[in-house]
């Protein structure tokens, strides 16, 4: 499967000592259509363990990149899966982030088609259908799908058997939809070491050599 997606323009990482921009999580709109629920409640344990200090600090060190339209409405391109898991936990937090874009429109339709054509929108739902209309992308965080096969990149990252790649836009589903062509035991979120042995060793193959991340045999 071959994601039709637009080329890309990389994120912009944050300049050193710029000021951040604290907001609501609540009031942060979406850029994708779903997130994997694995490393959502992997995220969720650790904010449980840490107090509001710890979590403030953490937000602090990893700003969101943020799109801002003249009405002052915000879309978030990263870091939706710790977000979702904090809201989760605390429907009222609010987190860090910095400005890659600001546009001079209230038109939501305006901004949408602007993200799109820099590659920073994902329209494939939790199965992998798509593209969608970018209208289909939910308002809020809570309102994101499940997609096992993004829980399943997650968990190879956290093995290292995949490198991370955090300024390609949704580095992530790419390897998903790669690996949702090629055959798996049947898995879940909730139950990923049926797919383990193999999806790792497809990852690892010279075949996947050609998605960034990519780290061959150990």
């Amino acid at each position: 499967m071959a994601l039709r997606l637009p080329p890309y323009k990389p994120l912009p990482a944050p300049k050193p000592g710029s000021a951040l921009v604290e907001v609501p999580i609540a009031q942060l709109r979406p850029t994708q259509l779903c997130v994997g629920l694995a490393e959502v409640h992997s995220r969720l344990r650790d904010f449980s363990a840490e107090n509001a200090r710890e979590r403030r600090s953490y937000l602090g060190s990893k700003p969101v990149p943020l799109v801002r339209n003249r009405r002052g409405d915000v879309w978030m391109v990263d870091r939706h899966h710790r977000l979702r898991a904090l809201i989760e936990m605390e429907p009222e937090a609010t987190a860090f982030g910095y400005l890659v874009l600001e546009l001079d429109t209230d038109d939501h339709h305006n901004v949408l088609d602007a993200l799109h054509q820099r590659g920073w929108l994902y329209l494939y739902d939790g199965r992998g259908l798509g593209p969608l209309a970018p209208s289909a992308l939910p308002e809020m965080l809570t309102g994101l799908q499940d997609d096992p096969y993004r829980s399943l990149v997650w968990k190879l990252k956290q093995e290292g058997v995949l490198a991370p790649a955090p300024l390609i836009p949704f580095h992530e589903f790419r390897w998903g939809a790669w690996l949702r062509s090629r055959p798996l035991p049947p898995f879940s979120s909730e139950q990923l070491e049926p797919a383990l042995p193999r999806a790792r060793a497809l990852a690892r193959s010279s075949a996947a050599s050609h998605l960034a991340g990519w780290k061959g045999t150990p």
